[in-house]
């Protein structure tokens, strides 16, 4: 049973505790076999069992952990005067100390792993030397709280305390011998490190504990429970109960300790306040609250299996809608899109989480989590190895959903299916062949993220930034680093930006963040105000949101400056600000074909502006090219300006093509160029590796002071040029309306009219009246019914009143919030939006 949140905040007001944790242990004797229980639990997670050891798919694990100890205690061995590891310098680099502590857990773990053949299983000299090297670390680097703490607080409160806990689990018995008192000395320096806590604790008020932060520190916590033996039950009881609270799905308008971070009703997962972020923290939340329903098993301390359906909730809803062919798209990755490991390696981790989230259920919701790992295997264009798997066991797992041919491969999502994860501004839409994912912004989510020198070129990534996935492709050979490397910041597919230079953070100040602690924003590297206006700015606008019908759906959003820009006058004088750009932008997602509709494109202070209707990567000795037609009739080929009336882009090598249909659209310019940069350009840390790719751009260009213009295009993924050549003369496709305050589409073939509101007042369009902004779908099938479905993309209003022109309707099947009565002239649908924070309802009539 899935724990309400109504439940949970009762039981946490009412008695402190959640339901799902028993009050009491049955006796002193049940509690100690509890605890135990739980330390062998976390030593059988990351060492595996003498059973999972032994089997021939764990033996590559089992060598990289040998490898990568033997390497550590080379490092030990080869260190000079005051060093642990040679060449690692401690004492004002916090990333080092933190790579110390990891460096021990490495070894500490191949001495606990069974089934190794190495000499270093067991050995107790060699734990006694990682046991030494946590009492040198904690005496000189560690233990003196006024000298700690510096640089980021992540590595603090969470990165040094999971080495810790986990090393020390790891070695527990031999601690408890050789070093007694090591033990309480590290779990009273790590409390003491819990700053951003309250007397050593968890802080359910603290914009640091939350979302996948608080579920690291939490399950943290109860590890140093079970090392504290019958004294720790305390710790480990407060731990859950505080962890616990990251299952509850955030209501946004009844937030609990103020905290935005955390899953939503629609799938959406945000951290830090306003980032999507499902590719990155979210599968760190993912894969730490599964491992904590492991090492809890059978200990008595929780009845994990009542939290289990809502971590499947996740998957299936969070999850399993941006994962394509085994890619983690890039709208939910944060900064971690400029990092080297892509998406595979990023879906690797969620498969993980779901071959243990599957043995932690039962009947069909096991067998469906099975073949979810299964369609990853069979879809995916990078062979998965599960020897990156933290645990061995959880690789002997993985092994047996593959060989067991009772389980079919089957996705959780159906083969067409349209998302608005409207609570983070994103939009999914998948087709069999291709997969569409949009990038939206608003005042509610941040335009992008940027932190620690990391996606150093964010500006534009959430100003309707789009990609599109084919199907069968190598995704790095498309999207990934190298796409953010090669294709300008600028110029990403579905921006419109206008023609400037922008600098990057360190460009800028000189440093990884704005430094400024005597203004009155106190900006230092994790204050709010360098959140909130450097490392991941909202926009200024509400507008950004859309409705889902079955399979189709409609976004739109008003593109904004971001909040910095408007703050000007509150920020220093050297704090460097941006001016966007200005747009009105439809997305109206079909079956062939995704529409765009841009008005009001221009820029308020007069600069040239371009939009990008795509950009796409392919390796340097791809067989590339670019057909078309002009509005004329003539054949187009290859790069430059023109009137065109469509275009196709081919990769003959990958099989691969996209389509782009002009429907009403200036000149556009095709370029088609090699491009090499480093890819240090988008990340500090990323080796200063060049990169070439043939970058396809398709833009329409407006020159300074040109008034406002606007643009529609279909994209046509997979698309023939005898396809590309039937839409002609507004069949199937025609632009109802494209300005900024209504833009419209309508589809014969499908008989499916899609229409954003965007300003107060009335709007009509081919017999459909929308009161207000709004984003409406409208299907009439042919001798069936028609269905509607109605969102607020603003988040704000509590009705809306949308007309069908034509013979009166009555409702076979609503929602509940809609109502339906005859009207003048057709039928009216009233729709009670109130706190629906931007959910589609909708509505079947009939004559």
């Amino acid at each position: 049973m899935e724990i309400t949140r109504r439940r949970l905040l009762s039981a946490l007001s009412a008695a402190g505790l959640l339901a799902v944790i028993p009050t009491l242990p049955a006796s002193a004797a049940a509690a100690a076999a509890d605890t135990a229980r739980l330390l062998d639990n976390t030593v059988a997670v990351f060492a595996g069992t003498t059973e999972s050891n032994a089997r021939p798919e764990t033996a590559a694990k089992l060598a990289a952990i040998d490898r990568t100890a033997r390497t550590n205690l080379k490092s030990m061995d080869d260190a000079g005067e005051g060093e642990l590891f040679a060449g690692l310098t401690l004492g004002t680099d916090d990333a080092n100390l933190n790579t110390a502590f990891k460096r021990l857990y490495e070894i500490a773990l191949a001495t606990r792993t069974p089934g190794s053949l190495s000499d270093l299983h067991g050995n107790t000299a060699v734990q006694h030397r990682v046991i030494d090297g946590l009492v040198w670390l904690h005496e000189r680097y560690y233990g003196d709280q006024s000298k700690g703490y510096y640089g980021n607080w992540f590595n603090w409160e969470i990165g040094i305390s999971q080495h810790v806990s986990k090393t020390l689990a790891l070695l527990v018995d031999e601690v408890r011998t050789y070093r007694p008192a090591l033990i309480t000395t590290y779990i009273a320096s790590m409390d003491a490190y819990l700053r951003n806590g309250t007397d050593g604790d968890v802080n359910l008020d603290s914009r640091f504990h939350t979302g996948a932060n608080l579920a690291d520190i939490t399950t943290n916590r109860i590890l140093q429970g079970a090392l504290l033996g019958a004294g720790g039950e305390a710790r480990i009881r407060k731990a859950l109960t505080d962890q616990l609270t990251v299952f509850v799905t955030i209501d946004p308008y009844r937030l609990n300790h103020g905290v935005t971070d955390g899953y939503y009703a629609d799938g959406s997962f945000i951290q830090h306040a306003s980032v999507a972020y499902t590719g990155s923290y979210g599968k760190g939340l993912l894969t730490r609250v599964v491992q904590t329903l492991k090492i809890l098993d059978g200990t008595g301390f929780a009845h994990g299996e009542e939290l289990v359906p809502t971590v499947q909730r996740w998957v299936r809803d969070g999850f399993a809608p941006l994962i394509f062919e085994g890619w983690m798209m890039e709208i939910v990755k944060g900064r971690a899109v400029s990092r080297p490991d892509g998406g595979y390696t990023d879906v690797a981790v969620v498969v993980e989480a779901v071959v243990d989230l599957s043995s932690l259920s039962a009947g069909a919701e096991a067998t469906a989590l099975k073949s979810y790992v299964k369609h990853i295997r069979s879809t995916s264009r990078a062979a998965l190895d599960p020897t990156g798997f933290v645990s061995p066991v959880s690789i002997v797992r993985y092994a047996d959903i593959i060989g067991d041919a009772s389980v079919p491969p089957a996705d959780l999502n159906p083969a067409s299916r349209s998302v608005a994860f409207n609570a983070m501004d994103k939009t999914v839409h998948r087709r069999p062949g291709y997969a569409f994912a949009l990038a939206r912004s608003s005042d509610r989510i941040s335009k992008y993220e940027y932190m620690s020198g990391e996606n150093l070129m964010p500006w534009f990534q959430g100003d309707g930034a789009y990609y599109l996935y084919l199907s069968g492709q190598d995704q790095t050979q498309a999207y990934g680093v190298d796409y953010f490397t090669t294709v300008s910041p600028y110029g990403l597919a579905g921006v419109t930006a206008p023609v400037e230079h922008r600098g990057t953070i360190p460009e800028l100040y000189g440093k990884p963040y704005y430094d400024n602690p005597g203004h009155p924003l106190n900006f230092t590297s994790s204050s709010e105000s360098q959140n909130k206006y450097v490392y991941f700015p909202r926009g200024t606008n509400p507008y950004s949101g859309g409705a889902v019908l079955g399979a189709y759906g409609a976004a739109g959003a008003v593109q904004s400056s971001d909040v910095a820009f408007q703050d000007r006058a509150l920020l220093p004088d050297d704090f460097v600000v941006y001016r966007n750009a200005t747009a009105t932008k439809s997305w109206f997602l079909l079956d062939d074909e995704i529409v765009v509709l841009a008005a009001g494109v221009g820029d308020g202070a007069g600069r040239a502006v371009t939009t990008t209707v795509d950009a796409r990567t392919a390796a340097p000795d791809d067989q590339v090219s670019v057909t078309g037609e002009l509005r004329d009739g003539r054949p187009w080929t290859g790069a430059g300006t023109a009137d065109l009336r469509w275009l196709r882009y081919t990769n003959a090598t990958l099989r691969t093509c996209v389509g782009y249909v002009f429907l009403d659209t200036p000149k556009v310019r095709v370029a088609l160029d090699k491009v090499t940069r480093s890819r240090r350009v988008v990340r500090t840390a990323n080796p200063d590796t060049p990169v070439t790719r043939t970058v396809l751009g398709v833009t329409v260009d407006r020159a300074a002071g040109a008034r406002p213009v606007s643009l529609a295009y279909a994209l046509v993924p997979n698309a023939g040029e005898a396809g590309l050549r039937t839409y002609r003369g507004g069949q199937p496709l025609k632009v109802l309306a494209n300005t900024v305050r209504l833009q419209a589409v309508a589809h014969a073939g499908l008989g499916l009219t899609a229409a954003n509101s965007f300003t107060a007042g009335r709007h009509e369009a081919a017999g459909l009246h929308i009161d207000g902004p709004a984003s409406v779908l409208v299907r009439r099938e042919r001798r069936g019914p028609t269905t509607v479905a109605v969102s607020d993309p603003t988040m704000d209003r509590d009705r809306i009143s949308v007309l069908l022109r034509g013979r009166p309707l009555r409702a076979v099947r609503a929602d509940e919030g809609v109502r339906v009565s005859r009207a003048h002239g057709g039928t009216r649908i009233d729709v009670d939006t109130h706190h629906a924070y931007g959910r589609s309802f909708t509505v079947t009539l009939r004559d």
